[in-house]
């Protein structure tokens, strides 16, 4: 949001809808570095949960500030590391044609088809990088969410279903999340006219509702939505 919300606004409030090369590379360089950041964040939070009502007793332990800095540390490097090889693989391309993309930010995708070279193998290592990036890390926190619902099942008590309360509220937002990105990036080169739609959902609606989502498990905010609900 902070890599693609600041810029679009500033296009909407002047209406010149341009960017300079370096800018767009930039762009999507951070789009990618926070955004594959981000993932990695979040199936790390997953295991943070699964510790945490599954192993409670050994927390501690498992989750040690040493351990916690280097999950963190890794979240970071493993983003790097991503976002760098899309940004060398788009930059080693030739651009020499169009230079007008169908989007409200920069992306590989819409980036590279500008090239004026054969990106069909560029295009195939992209997506894969990212594509599986996504599945991945979805399919790893909902490993983590399923061995929770099994390791709890038959014993729920109140603590229990507090901690599955806060699960749904994360298992929500990360689907909001995920499920667009890997609809955009893990597919076979083409593009869709609806493309850019998608994409707002998980540059912006996603973490607008992000507050949303996770206020309304609070006691208190229901509380008060209640009462204001009456008084209406």
């Amino acid at each position: 949001t902070s890599v693609t919300v600041p810029r679009m606004l500033v296009d909407l409030l002047s209406r010149r809808k341009a960017i300079v090369f370096e800018g767009c590379i930039a762009q999507l360089f951070f789009l990618h570095f926070v955004g594959s950041s981000e993932m990695f964040l979040l199936a790390v939070m997953a295991y943070d949960r699964y510790t945490a009502i599954c192993k409670p007793l050994h927390y501690t332990a498992i989750m040690s500030r040493w351990a916690c800095w280097l999950l963190v540390c890794s979240c970071w490097a493993g983003g790097f590391l991503h976002s760098i090889t899309q940004t060398w693989l788009t930059i080693q391309l030739p651009f020499c044609g169009p230079n007008t993309i169908d989007s409200y930010f920069c992306d590989v995708q819409p980036v590279i088809r500008l090239a004026c070279a054969d990106i069909y193998l560029t295009q195939w290592l992209m997506a894969s990088n990212s594509g599986l990036i996504s599945l991945g890390c979805f399919l790893l926190l909902l490993t983590s969410y399923t061995l929770l619902l099994l390791s709890l099942r038959g014993r729920l008590t109140q603590g229990h279903c507090k901690a599955l309360s806060t699960c749904a509220s994360h298992l929500l937002v990360v689907t909001l999340f995920f499920l667009p990105c890997i609809f955009i990036y893990l597919r076979p080169p083409c593009t869709f006219p609806f493309d850019k739609y998608v994409c707002v959902i998980y540059t912006i609606l996603s973490p607008l509702m992000n507050p949303l989502i996770y206020t309304l498990r609070n006691n208190e905010v229901k509380e008060s939505m209640q009462r204001l609900w009456k008084c209406c």
